[in-house]
């Protein structure tokens, strides 16, 4: 309730003159997620919700925060969803925001100013995760710069099956204020998130070659720890840390398992 009043407020304050900010977002199957994400983003003038088939209350809750929802039901990859949304907008800037983030009434504010008097054609924001009960601050997970915000016509997503990214022709700044990231909230959110991009990832990587198969997955999941907790310092976000790199381990573990599985057909 405190965020949607101090929305409500920046919202008030807005000039009559500032650019119009459309914010997009796909789902699918998001109803645990989108009303809390769609309540922070009262200051946009208009939201797109790209919905993938959902069998939840996902078009409804978006339908009763005022969003315009597109049907998509055939998932062509992450990048081409969110480039759906984005022709989709009408309004000079557009805010890319996932379901399981959200916005706080600080990088609300920083917003606006942005577009307001924009020195650049997009901007990053970095994301902080929230990872089992804790906010993580190494590791790899922090900073997590990301672009999400920029003049509609100068962006466009990639058309990557997973792990896509906005591209902006011309100048990019950075945001100060933090997107909150609230994907790993409980261990079935983790569990889910690994399965997810497991299997995607292992696509793509089959796609380009890439090599699989038990001796690739055992080397590549003891480097992605190493990497994860001593070398990004995940040890400094103790027992949360450790677990936060276990997980990329065997994420890391169970796709390139995946790809030789795939090459070697099973």
């Amino acid at each position: 309730m405190k965020h949607a009043v101090v929305q409500s407020e920046v919202k008030r304050g807005l000039s009559a003159d500032r650019p119009k900010l459309s914010g997009i977002i796909i789902a699918r199957n998001e109803a645990k997620n989108l009303s809390e994400c769609l309540k922070l983003l009262a200051f946009c003038d208009e939201i797109v919700v790209v919905d993938n088939g959902s069998t939840d209350c996902t078009a409804e809750i978006a339908a009763s925060a005022g969003a315009r929802i597109l049907e998509k039901m055939d998932f062509e990859g992450f990048g081409r969803q969110k480039q759906a949304a984005l022709n989709a907008a009408r309004s000079e800037w557009v805010l890319s925001i996932d379901a399981d983030e959200r916005v706080t009434p600080e990088l609300a504010a920083e917003i606006e100013t942005a577009i307001t008097h924009p020195a650049n054609a997009g901007y990053t924001i970095n994301r902080r995760t929230y990872f089992l009960g804790k906010f993580l601050k190494h590791g790899g997970w922090y900073p997590d710069r990301v672009l999400r915000l920029a003049r509609r016509d100068a962006a466009r997503f990639t058309d990557d099956l997973v792990h896509e990214q906005m591209i902006v022709n011309g100048s990019v700044g950075d945001l100060a204020h933090d997107l909150l990231h609230l994907s790993y909230r409980t261990i079935d959110d983790v569990f889910a998130k690994q399965r997810r991009y497991t299997q995607l990832s292992a696509l793509v990587r089959r796609d380009h070659g890439t090599r699989g198969g038990l001796t690739v997955a055992l080397s590549s999941s003891f480097f992605a720890f190493v990497k994860h907790y001593i070398l990004q310092g995940g040890v400094l976000d103790g027992g949360h840390g450790l677990v936060a790199a276990i997980s990329k381990s065997q994420e890391t573990f169970w796709r390139y398992l995946a790809v030789g599985w795939e090459q070697d057909g099973g």
